[in-house]
């Protein structure tokens, strides 16, 4: 089986590539770029370095949000259109959940990734490793930052921080949570395109046409077309 693995949710652009338990290369970048422009380009380059062609793939794993809106439906039209045009699996993972993965598979407690969503609100779910699977224990939400550090107060084990945006709210998690808090190393912080094509390996393919991204909230474009519309009230 190889794996094809497309991130481009957040800022962070990731592509890896998982064959037979190997990870044959990965390739990362996090910078404030064009995901549309460069995308494409790192597939192929990642390809070319690995010596496989796209018939070789046998899967296509993406990171389904939450996230940038526009970065999410990028990477999702893009493995769809291949998914659909080499007639392989596709299947969707949580960008939350790719975090998690990445950093507490070792930690024995729980693992809050997070990213910001301005306006003190934060996307964020609660994961634990049991009996080596990652497992969700809140689901992937947006909530303002104080009412979730109120709800992981009452939590019996210690919780693993992890993000690129952490550095946003890290004085206000310690005010409010203290030691109970542990944070991740800056090495961590970016979501790894090969936990992405891992954490895909074994789930089902999804349909392709259906398949549709993640966001948690509307786009607030697609929330003020709406309440035009009269489909959403402002309250």
């Amino acid at each position: 089986m190889t794996i094809l693995a497309i991130d481009t949710s957040n800022y962070c652009l990731g592509v890896a590539l998982l064959e037979d338990n190997q990870v044959l290369g990965e390739y990362i970048t996090n910078l404030k770029k064009n995901h549309s422009v460069r995308i494409m380009p790192a597939i192929e380059t990642l390809m070319k370095d690995c010596e496989r062609v796209p018939a070789d793939l046998t899967k296509i794993v993406v990171a389904k949000g939450p996230g940038s809106y526009t970065g999410v439906r990028i990477g999702v039209t893009i493995a769809k259109t291949l998914a659909w045009t080499l007639q392989i699996p596709l299947v969707g993972i949580s960008s939350l959940e790719i975090l998690a993965a990445g950093t507490g598979r070792y930690f024995d407690g729980y693992i809050s990734p997070l990213f910001d969503a301005r306006r003190g609100q934060v996307y964020t779910g609660l994961y634990q490793f049991a009996n080596g699977k990652l497992v969700n224990e809140e689901p992937d939400q947006l909530i303002l930052l104080v009412d979730w550090a109120a709800k992981l107060a009452e939590a019996t084990k210690p919780i693993l921080f992890v993000g690129n945006d952490l550095q946003i709210h890290r004085a206000k998690i310690e005010e409010l949570l203290g030691s109970k808090a542990t944070f991740a190393g800056i090495t961590e912080h970016n979501p790894r395109p090969a936990e992405l094509a891992l954490l895909g390996s074994d789930k089902q393919g999804e349909d392709i046409h259906s398949f549709v991204p993640n966001y948690i909230r509307l786009a607030e474009a697609e929330a003020k077309w709406l309440e035009a519309k009269g489909k959403i009230s402002n309250g």
